[in-house]
């Protein structure tokens, strides 16, 4: 497992890197002028959209969904577990600074959400008018073809690797990602198997998702508002409990964007870079701006203004980044729990002994007997390393054994030369969502229990629910719908196969998640700059018309 993990790591390297993301935000920049900031548009005459204010465009044409369904369906599968889990992955590793830039691809995502999804309308297949198909696939096939047969056999190619994309980043991050933090605070939180869950989530989804696009949407608009309203209420409650930390925490914010963020507790500390690339990665996952999935699920409205659906889906990363995310960033930070001490502290730490080639753990260490109560066997603990160069790292365990008798079983750090133990104890470690929830905790006794723990399920059942219909468009798309039933099942299998153990942390699930993620925005992006214009023409002939009607 760690050689696969070290190849997702060095995938991620390359697609996700400075270069790609510095593209991506440059990218919105261009949109965001192209549309004379498109964004305040979303938030004025989208909100009209949605609530059907507009006679003679929305419920209108051909299509399947309404406005609002349509954006329901689309945040059901971005406001989920990368809000919950994936902003405390983003600031356990990149420190307070990644949340600014989280905030830079909301902003420009809210263009680039809009033109992606209007060249999605201009060019989605409507073959079966009851059930339309779009995404970036369809829009290289027919988008390519009409600017020169000549390019036809590229669009081809170039959807077909989309495709492919779409459905790997699917199952890793629309699938076990969801699936990973579900189970994992379940497992935390009430003492369930993670194997119980992942067969429970896997019916569930099941049950869903056999129903199509339809049942996805009307469910979705059910679940993802009341969450979302559930969510933001808590999350307002812990920041007017601790309001007086408010401006210094968005100091924090600020200044560790441009600066590194200082070690201290169980935060190993984090430069510039890896808060950027923190920061963006994260949003870019829970967002999905830019990379070309969303428009797959506002291609089935029912409307005869392609425009109009663009306009409402720049709309998602506002709610999701600009709101939901920063709600959970600033839980995060204000509480403390993100840099928090030791759980089990000690007066003299453990020595590090080679116990394989190359491969360090403490000698034996046995927790006393005074050791906090809410370790039991199963927990997963970790000190914090230093290796001769000053790199600052983490060396996990689990907790074994009961009461007096509790010990840590520690999984070796490799390195060259022995790296010594700093920070003053043994740390809980927290990943993903239960970083969120512990949080919520620090200021009422179960409320990131029994809240988050609700919000996580709730938000994992539907993402992977509109993440299974991504998909299998693509798959449609590559071989045709022949296959969609084994694409079914096999979407549920691997449910429950990501709950049996073989993932462990939050940098694991980090590294899995975001693995297909670049290779998306490689066919997306480069298809918006030369397709672009198409839809900014579409663009500013909407708003002209609006303007003489």
């Amino acid at each position: 497992m760690d050689r696969l993990f070290a190849a997702f790591d060095a995938i991620n390297a390359v697609m996700l890197g400075m270069p790609t993301l510095l593209c991506l935000l440059g990218v919105g920049i261009v949109f965001t002028v192209w549309t004379g900031f498109g964004q305040w548009r979303s938030l004025t005459h989208g909100v009209q959209l949605i609530r059907g204010k507009l006679p003679g465009i929305s419920g209108e044409g051909q299509g399947a969904l309404s406005h609002f369904q349509a954006l329901s369906a689309a945040l059901s599968a971005t406001v989920g577990l990368g809000n919950i889990g994936g902003v405390a992955i983003a600031v356990s590793i990149g420190g307070p600074g990644a949340v600014f830039w989280m905030w830079m691809v909301g902003i420009v995502g809210m263009a680039l959400k809009t033109t992606e999804v209007t060249l999605s309308m201009l060019y989605r297949d409507v073959s079966d008018p009851n059930d339309p198909h779009g995404g970036t696939m369809w829009v290289c096939k027919k988008g390519f073809a009409e600017l020169s047969p000549k390019l036809a056999k590229l669009g081809l190619v170039a959807g077909a690797l989309f495709a492919v994309a779409l459905i790997l980043f699917g199952i890793t991050g629309g699938n076990m990602f969801q699936a990973w933090n579900a189970a994992e605070i379940a497992r935390a939180y009430f003492g369930v198997p993670t194997w119980v869950s992942g067969a429970v989530m896997a019916a569930l989804v099941a049950a869903v998702i056999l129903g199509g696009i339809r049942r996805i949407g009307s469910i979705a608009s059910v679940i993802v508002p009341l969450m979302c309203g559930i969510y933001i209420l808590a999350a307002i409650y812990v920041l007017l409990v601790n309001a007086e930390q408010i401006p210094d925490t968005f100091a924090l914010i600020f200044r560790s964007a441009f600066s590194p963020a200082e070690a201290g507790g169980a935060f190993i500390g984090a430069s510039m870079g890896t808060a950027f690339i923190f920061g963006m990665k994260r949003a870019l996952f829970s967002s999905e701006s830019g990379i070309g999935s969303a428009p797959i699920a506002h291609a089935a409205v029912k409307t005869k203004e392609p425009v109009s659906e663009g306009v409402v889906a720049g709309l998602e990363p506002f709610i999701d980044t600009l709101i939901i995310c920063t709600m959970t960033a600033l839980v995060i930070l204000i509480t403390g729990v993100w840099n928090r001490g030791a759980i089990v502290p000690w007066d003299t730490p453990p020595a590090l002994v080679e116990v394989g080639d190359a491969q360090w753990a403490p000698s034996s260490y046995v927790l006393p007997s005074t050791a906090h109560p809410s370790l039991v066997a199963g927990d997963q603990v970790f000190i914090v390393t230093e290796d001769a160069d000053g790199t600052r790292g983490k060396l996990f365990g689990n907790i074994v054994g009961e009461g007096a008798n509790r010990s840590i079983d520690w999984r070796p750090l490799s390195a060259a030369e022995a790296p010594r133990v700093i920070e003053a104890g043994v740390f809980a470690d927290y990943p993903g969502s239960t970083l969120t929830a512990k949080a919520f905790d620090t200021v009422h006794a179960g409320l990131g229990q029994w809240m988050v723990s609700f919000a996580v399920w709730a938000f994992a059942l539907s993402t992977m629910i509109t993440w299974s219909y991504y998909g299998e468009q693509g798959v449609i798309y590559l071989a045709g719908k022949t296959w969609v039933v084994p694409y079914r099942l096999l979407w549920c299998a691997l449910i429950f196969a990501t709950c049996l153990g073989y993932i462990r942390t939050d940098a694991q699930i980090d590294t899995i998640s975001t693995v297909a993620l670049g290779f998306m925005l490689a066919v997306n992006l480069p298809m918006m700059l030369v397709l672009g214009p198409r839809a900014m023409r579409a663009w500013h002939d909407y708003f002209r018309r609006r303007r003489l009607a």
